[in-house]
């Protein structure tokens, strides 16, 4: 399988993922995702090279987002000192479901994380999907803490708020990776 950047004219696939993924988790039992994306947020995060697709032949079997920037809200201001790239919107279509590819694709970001300056590998899930919590616990992230309230209408529950982080560390997660090179990140400590 090959991991390479988003093009524009993915934004199809990736909204059409984020429908699969929230009808397979209201079958589970859970709201994740229950609102639409909206497009032309999600081309703008593709036009900025942040999302990723790994594709099998001419199917795409998973994406993730990698970025520099931390959600608002979340994060410590001495959290943000410390060199970090976060995790967004790691989706695996249900076909390939099984095959631990989002194992794998958190270890292909935690080794572009590390190449690019960071010292961690962080993100935000779902503040009431215990299994998703379950799963990257088991991936081995640690739990930092959990944000309920800041959330982005009317500073309301924060849906989103359940922090992890595990170090950036160099890994062998398979795929062969065409993606450009991360650019090093710029911190001041």
């Amino acid at each position: 399988m090959i991991i390479a950047a988003a093009e524009p004219h993915d934004v199809t696939k990736l909204l059409a993922f984020r429908v699969e993924a929230a009808t397979w988790l209201r079958d589970l039992g859970s709201d994740q995702w229950s609102r639409p994306y909206p497009a032309d947020k999600l081309l703008a995060t593709i036009e900025a090279g942040t999302v990723f697709m790994l594709r099998d032949g001419h199917a795409t079997a998973g994406t993730i987002t990698l970025t520099p920037d931390a959600e608002e809200g979340l994060w410590s201001d001495s959290e943000l000192t410390e060199p970090s790239m976060f995790v967004n919107k790691l989706t695996v279509a249900r076909e390939y479901a099984g095959q631990d590819l989002g194992g794998r694709l958190l270890d292909w970001a935690g080794d572009r994380a590390r190449r690019a300056g960071a010292q961690w590998l962080r993100l935000d899930a779902w503040t009431t999907n215990e299994a998703l919590q379950r799963y990257y616990l088991a991936h081995g992230f640690s739990h930092v803490r959990t944000v309920r309230e800041g959330g982005a209408v009317n500073g309301g529950p924060r849906v989103s708020g359940w922090l992890a982080q595990r170090e950036a560390r160099s890994a062998d997660h398979g795929f062969t990776d065409r993606s450009p090179a991360p650019e090093r990140l710029r911190f001041t400590a």
